[in-house]
């Protein structure tokens, strides 16, 4: 799968983990030479550098940035970045940390959440994917977006801390598409004592009963959503568990008049006619990507726990082999 481009335009993230072969060469560890704190941005944002391909180390469609810095600075010579656009990696360019400097920019404007929630855009759930090669056909498919893939890794380590080992409770709808069955894989499927909802700018503020908020991230700043309101009984939002989900596919979950991602079931009315062709349908059920779940788990301390070891020791397995 071609993945897409990892960061939105415009913006940056500091990677803290070690990245590249160095990185992958120890067992449990960064290897030598692996360093931390790579500039995250997208290919399109760089501006003077020049790309140097034979030094860049490839695979089948594209570089891959394992061997070091393939960019240089255009106006010095000196190796600054590596772009990486593989076909299996998500496309993006990182700066070496000694090379670039945080600036502030002045005329940046954070948008509010009222804002963001009027005019931003969704990520849909599922894209269309065509064969390719030349000994493909032309036929098509619908899958879920790699966006998902990640976003569900994620707010999943979440959702096993948060549970704090016990079963459960999920909205209907593409929540529990996401993530029920990995859930009651692990935890069981007892009376749920956690309950977990979909909170967030423009939705009505939880109840006391909610134990879990699944809640966006601000994509310009990187910030979970905090709740402002308050809880039956005058007790503080602040004490349920925050599940960050990125704000695309937030909102996309908060709007449920947009196109469904699934057929609805049951038919038409009587006399009902409709010529729309149906909603797409993917070709497998949901699952989440091994690498971000087993990098988000690690940093997860509640996951350390003895209450919690023994099950997200089963789950990576239940992952790698596509069932979650």
């Amino acid at each position: 799968m071609r993945l897409p481009v990892l960061m939105e335009p415009g913006t940056f993230a500091v990677d803290p983990e070690p990245w590249g072969r160095a990185a992958a060469g120890a067992e449990g560890g960064a290897g030598a030479g692996a360093e931390t704190g790579s500039v995250v941005v997208a290919p399109g944002d760089v501006r003077g550098t020049v790309l140097v391909p034979e030094r860049g180390c490839g695979s089948c469609c594209g570089l891959d940035g394992s061997d070091g810095p393939d960019m240089n600075c255009a106006a010095c010579g000196l190796p600054v970045a590596r772009r990486i656009d593989d076909c299996s990696l998500w496309q993006a360019v990182r700066f070496e940390p000694g090379a670039v400097r945080r600036r502030q920019v002045a005329d940046v404007v954070l948008l509010p959440w009222a804002t963001l929630v009027r005019e931003g855009a969704a990520t849909p759930p599922l894209h269309r994917l065509a064969t390719w090669g030349r000994w493909s056909t032309t036929s098509e498919w619908w899958s879920w977006t790699p966006q998902w893939y990640a976003a569900g890794a994620q707010a999943l380590a979440h959702l096993l801390a948060a549970s704090e080992g016990r079963p459960v409770s999920l909205p209907e709808g593409l929540v529990a598409v996401m993530f029920r069955r990995a859930l009651d894989t692990v935890l069981g499927t007892g009376p749920a004592l956690r309950r977990a909802v979909l909170a967030g700018p423009g939705l009505p503020v939880p109840d006391g009963a909610a134990d879990v908020l699944l809640v966006p991230v601000h994509p310009q700043t990187g910030e979970t959503w905090q709740p402002g309101g308050r809880k039956a009984g005058g007790e503080a939002d602040g004490a349920a568990y925050r599940v960050p989900l990125p704000f695309g596919v937030w909102l996309w979950l908060a709007s449920p008049e947009r196109d469904l991602p699934l057929p609805a079931s049951g038919g038409l009315p009587d006399g009902v006619l409709r010529d729309d062709p149906p909603a797409p349908r993917p070709d497998h059920l949901f699952d989440v990507d091994p690498g971000v779940f087993e990098a988000t788990l690690d940093r997860l301390a509640a996951v350390r726990g003895p209450w919690l070891r023994e099950p997200a020791g089963r789950l990576p397995r239940y992952v790698g082999a596509g069932g979650a």
